[in-house]
């Protein structure tokens, strides 16, 4: 597969990596940091398969369908754990986790 046949997974992977990064950043500015270190530790978890993933793909990596299947396990947890707090920049990053879960499954299979 060509790197333009991956470009909504690349996209989509971009995007939750910068959300998931400005997410962590906005936990650690949070009052109960605390509370937030499991979101805090998925979004830094997220954002480093997600550059990954996107990066496999741009190389077309044979690996691609295999990182894009791991990808897509960390986004859901890190979406599901970030819907959990009322914080916009959590729902945000929640929204694309769940995205780009979705995008790297289709890769996946």
């Amino acid at each position: 597969m060509s790197h333009e046949k991956y470009a909504q997974c690349i996209a989509a992977c971009n995007d939750c990596a910068a959300a998931c990064n400005h997410c962590a950043a906005s936990c650690l500015a949070e009052d109960d940091v605390k509370m937030m270190a499991k979101c805090i530790a998925l979004d830094i978890d997220c954002a480093a398969i997600c550059q990954l993933a996107a990066a496999a793909m741009a190389r077309g990596s044979a690996y691609a369908g295999a990182i894009c299947k791991l990808c897509a396990e960390i986004c859901k947890a890190c979406g599901d754990e970030c819907a959990k707090h009322k914080a916009k920049h959590c729902k945000d990053c929640a929204k694309a986790c769940h995205r780009c879960a979705e995008e790297c499954l289709k890769i996946a299979q």
